[in-house]
């Protein structure tokens, strides 16, 4: 009997710790499942984004890039500006080199992308923005485009140096004295535009793989004018003007780049600063993201 009642003794304590198991396990939480962080979009730090009409009606996207919370430290004149037209395409680059160079003297100054409302790279409305009105009937290579509106350079140019300019001096302390340009593709043959057009609206303008091919080369009568107004002493002052392109730029062949260079250059004694960068390795697309740090020295650097 002894065995029996041992074994049922063990067998009582076999099913006690079973049940004082279960009640553990019972008590225990479950083990969560792993929890994906919640993703949200980034923003730059130093940055602010919104939105200006026209006195057209035309509405655009404003991105600025300033040195945030040092508005008691800015130059006595002013921080110097630098408009970035593509503004949804270009701005982040050239934002992110003027915050990480923010106790450097080309980071004491502000970058304002030009661009249009949405999340695309490019807006077709760049195309009336930055050109003279296409030719009727256009040229062979430009009739796909023959659908979309062209020609609004001026009432852009109009915006670029009247409200917009207005509404950033407003907002930040700025230099009047130093405004700059920076342009790509279109936006280039734009920037060769408001040279021509204003010489003195920017102290500084670049005009990266300016699409000079445009209309049959039209901005050579641009430039024609120009010229022949620079050298009757008609023009007082102009902008200074770097030209940047790509060795292996196909779209605009570097050639046309270095000969408009190479006939403003003869101009230094009417006051006009011209000068070429080449990028070897680079092509028509990428080009802006490899001048970022020489266009924001050309820009911001006293000489």
């Amino acid at each position: 009997m002894g065995w029996r009642y041992g074994a049922a003794l063990r067998g009582a304590m076999v099913v006690v710790a079973l049940c004082l198991y279960s009640l553990q396990a019972w008590a225990r939480p479950a083990p969560r499942e792993a929890v994906r962080p919640q993703a949200t979009g980034y923003t730059m730090p130093a940055t602010e984004v919104w939105e200006l009409a026209a006195h057209s009606g035309e509405v655009y996207r404003i991105f600025v890039s300033y040195p945030a919370g040092k508005e008691d430290e800015s130059p006595e004149d002013g921080y110097p500006v630098l408009y970035v037209l593509d503004g949804n395409a270009y701005f982040g680059a050239f934002a992110q080199a003027r915050w990480v160079q923010d106790d450097l003297p080309v980071g004491k100054s502000i970058v304002v992308g030009v661009g249009y409302p949405g999340d695309a790279a490019w807006d077709v409305r760049r195309l009336k923005d930055f050109t003279a009105p296409l030719l009727d009937p256009p040229p062979r290579q430009w009739r796909a485009l023959a659908q979309y509106e062209s020609g609004a350079r001026r009432q852009f140019l109009d915006f670029l140096t009247g409200k917009l300019r207005e509404e950033i001096a407003r907002r930040h302390r700025v230099d009047p004295d130093r405004q700059s340009l920076f342009g790509h593709s279109l936006g280039g043959l734009f920037a060769l535009y408001a040279l021509y057009e204003r010489p003195g609206a920017f102290h500084s303008i670049v005009a990266a793989s300016p699409s000079m091919e445009w209309n049959a080369q039209g901005i050579l009568e641009d430039e024609r004018a120009f010229t022949a107004r620079l050298a009757s002493g008609a023009i007082a002052g102009t902008s200074r003007l770097m030209v940047v392109v790509g060795d292996r730029d196909t779209d605009d062949d570097p050639e046309p780049a270095r000969a408009l260079v190479d006939r403003l250059d003869r101009l230094s004694g009417q006051g006009l600063r011209v000068r070429l960068h080449r990028y070897p390795d680079e092509v028509h697309v990428s080009v802006p993201a490899r001048a970022v740090t020489d266009v924001l020295r050309f820009a911001f650097e006293i000489r």
